[in-house]
């Protein structure tokens, strides 16, 4: 099973850069998407159905234009599941999660806080779905939580770590919190394969960061201890380029 993760920075835009072409050709079972900036009713369902994805599931922020997640899957889930029940988790459409198989994998986007005013909303974000996470996992053991979690967890995963340790998403406080979400029964898929430097997800549109690599890894597919012998490969698909950040991929075996 082939599962992508890819913060599209607006599909419909997505889209208009070749988005559907690379969906073709890359063929994943399933692809977690993430600030879709859509409503479903805005876009023309048969093109993902035209590309291999009669099944995809939308869920958007209550606002216009603004974060929103999607799933699309070749094959029907055994189960949909819109949200977490935590109302302003859902206002924003954050989270979407669909059930293949015995493996249940999620769409998740993870609020940013470039804007200071936001960093407590998103610290409040983390604490409880952390604490939803946990009663999830009593349910639902393999669990792999695919998405933007808008934080680099080491200083392996951003160009320049001292320069941006006081900057949201870098943020100790946020650096601990990514650490105890592994340790809580989580594999950093691409980090159990790849140990290297200079490996990133996310670069500003500013300065020529991509051309220059001055990036930050922001996108993870985190995998449930549970899967880990099933787990085949994780990569970074850093040549795809519809949006600031790139696509991840996690293969795990049926």
């Amino acid at each position: 099973m082939k599962i992508i993760s890819y913060n599209v920075n607006g599909i419909r835009a997505a889209i208009n850069k070749g988005f559907i072409d690379w969906l073709k050709a890359a063929g994943p079972d399933v692809i977690c998407i993430q600030e879709t900036k859509a409503q479903k009713e805005q876009l023309e369902l048969s093109l993902f159905e035209e590309a291999g994805y009669k099944f995809n599931y939308w869920y958007s922020a209550q606002k216009k234009g603004y974060s929103g997640v999607a799933i699309f899957s070749k094959t029907e889930p055994d189960h949909v599941e819109y949200g977490t029940g935590i109302d302003y988790m859902d206002n924003e459409g954050r989270n979407l999660r669909v059930d293949i198989n015995g493996v249940s994998i999620m769409s998740m986007y993870l609020p940013s806080a470039s804007n200071i005013d936001r960093l407590d909303f998103k610290l409040q974000y983390m604490a409880d779905f952390q604490q939803y996470v946990n009663e999830l996992r009593k349910e639902i053991p393999n669990l792999i939580v695919c998405g933007d979690y808008n934080i680099c967890h080491e200083a392996i995963d951003i160009h320049d770590p001292v320069r941006n340790k006081n900057v949201s998403g870098f943020l100790p406080v946020e650096r601990e919190w990514i650490g105890n979400f592994i340790k809580s029964g989580f594999i950093d898929s691409f980090r159990h394969f790849n140990k290297e430097p200079h490996n990133y997800s996310w670069w500003s549109y500013r300065a020529n960061s991509r051309a220059k690599n001055k990036g930050w890894r922001l996108d993870y597919a985190m995998v449930a201890e549970s899967l880990q012998e099933k787990l085949k490969r994780a990569v970074i698909l850093s040549e795809v380029k519809h949006s600031d950040h790139c696509p991840i991929l996690v293969e795990i075996e049926p």
